[in-house]
């Protein structure tokens, strides 16, 4: 997953690719903890960066559950 991604970006994908994401987020995450756990991490904000995509992916499908429309996607109509 990219460096912060973007609200904008996920909201372009479907929901099966939306959950593919944060799949690959949470295998990140584990993998970075696991890195912090033996002392082999070298980027500490990397960890902060993969739990807020995560957070964002959820918003977004909870938003999506909901019904909620958005600013980008009432500008993208």
């Amino acid at each position: 997953m990219a460096a912060g991604t973007k609200a904008t970006e996920l909201r372009q994908l479907g929901d099966e690719e939306l959950v593919g994401k944060l799949r690959e987020a949470k295998e990140e995450l584990f993998n970075l903890r696991f890195q912090a756990a033996t002392g082999q991490l070298e980027n500490n904000t990397r960890l902060r960066t993969v739990r807020k995509d995560i957070a964002r992916i959820y918003t977004l499908m909870h938003e999506r559950e909901l019904g909620i429309e958005t600013v980008e996607t009432v500008e993208n109509a």
